[in-house]
């Protein structure tokens, strides 16, 4: 029940000593202003690593060949391992929870792709369709590379949004006209955007058995791309020692040669991170209820001076009737008063300053939208709760145990 005679008790204590009340909110203000800030940056950091993993699909592992590091089956270290067509077959074949695949065949040297009089140096992909689900290519005009494209062997490009402003005019649509790629005419079904950026919306993609043929790339590939579904961590991992050992005994190298093989898990190095930040995370909530004890350590001073000032007063109470819990609960009560108002002036400062940081600070690949969510905003009012009252516990707990007769002898 709303209590108004406590509450003018509290706000008279407060007028009569502003300057002292207000140094003492600045400490529990500054604590909550330095995790808001602390925990924003956190997430930023978060954001910041996200939009590395952003332009392929998180539970990603590419292969590629490498060369041997150590002798095996009668063949000497260094051996070039290439991979071809029938590689990717078997993977695709033979390994479970694989809900994506493609293979990867580039063309060597420059490659020149023209259009009528413009023309310019891209690099050039060839795979298959489940390319664009892999590296979250987003289709803005027409289609991808299709199965039927590649079963026939047409000669169709799908390009970058950057190779269509620097090759058609403005308001040209390349759909259906044809580019020259290294004097070979492919015509364009299909414009693409990467999110990565101007290096992906710089390429070409092609059906990769028409490259093959038409580039003289006979069976080889360069790459394996595959996702592994709702599998965990742990059996990607098993996925990547399954298609190891199998292009081991394929390809005539140990399996635990890690240099036959280059293996990148996308899937197990972003929960390594992701761990990284919730440690960073956990680390700031350390240190940022450090600095709000100290501040609490300062208002419960305070409310120990309050408590003295107030014996005589206390002792008054006490011989007119009033019971300890009434004492508790009116220094307890005007503990967390200071301490939540303090507490949300640092919490709304905090907040602002992210929204400024966010709104005003040049794009950067590693950190991006520091931001305080509902949850931490929840966490910090419950902090400051339970920061009040602690504040207020111990000397409240005094001011239950004044004897009246000696209080009002108290000068």
């Amino acid at each position: 029940m709303f209590d108004s005679d406590k509450w003018q008790e509290i706000f008279s204590t407060i007028s009569k000593n502003k300057l002292r009340t207000i140094l003492t909110g600045f400490s529990v203000a500054w604590g909550i202003f330095m995790l808001i800030i602390l925990l924003g940056s956190g997430y930023g950091l978060q954001h910041g690593v996200e939009n590395q993993f952003r332009s392929s699909a998180v539970n990603s592992i590419f292969i590629r060949g490498g060369n041997t590091a150590v002798a095996y089956g009668g063949f000497q270290p260094g051996r070039d391992i290439q991979l071809v067509n029938s590689d990717y077959d078997a993977v695709r074949n033979n390994i479970g929870q694989i809900d994506h695949i493609t293979s990867r065949f580039f063309i060597r040297g420059t490659v020149t792709i023209a259009y009528k009089s413009k023309s310019g140096n891209f690099e050039v992909r060839a795979v298959h369709p489940d390319h664009a689900f892999i590296e979250n290519t987003v289709i803005k005009k027409g289609r991808y590379i299709s199965n039927s494209d590649l079963d026939e062997f047409k000669k169709v490009t799908c390009i970058g949004t950057l190779i269509q402003e620097q090759l058609f005019a403005k308001d040209e649509d390349p759909l259906g006209k044809y580019v020259n790629i290294n004097g070979i005419a492919f015509q364009v079904v299909g414009v693409f955007q990467d999110e990565e950026g101007d290096y992906e919306n710089r390429m070409l993609y092609l059906p990769i058995t028409t490259a093959q043929k038409a580039f003289n790339g006979q069976e080889k590939i360069r790459q394996i791309l595959l996702t592994t579904g709702d599998a965990t961590v742990e059996e990607s991992v098993t996925i990547v020692e399954n298609i190891t050992s199998m292009l081991a005994a394929k390809h005539n190298f140990d399996k635990n040669d890690t240099k036959a093989l280059s293996v990148w898990n996308n899937y197990e190095e972003y929960k390594k991170v992701l761990s990284l930040m919730a440690n960073i995370r956990f680390f700031i909530w350390i240190v940022g209820i450090g600095t709000i004890i100290a501040g609490i350590v300062g208002v419960s001073n305070i409310m120990m001076i309050v408590v003295k000032e107030r014996t005589k007063e206390i002792g008054v109470r006490k011989a007119l009737g009033a019971t300890p819990s009434s004492i508790v609960a009116l220094i307890i009560q005007e503990s967390i008063f200071i301490t939540a108002v303090a507490g949300y002036l640092g919490l709304i400062c905090g907040v602002g300053l992210l929204e400024l940081i966010a709104t005003y600070m040049p794009p950067s690949d590693f950190f991006d939208r520091p931001e305080v969510n509902l949850g931490v905003a929840l966490s910090a009012t419950m902090v400051l709760i339970l920061a009040g009252t602690i504040a207020g516990l111990i000397p409240a707990r005094k001011a239950s145990l004044i004897n009246p007769v000696l209080a009002l002898r108290d000068e």
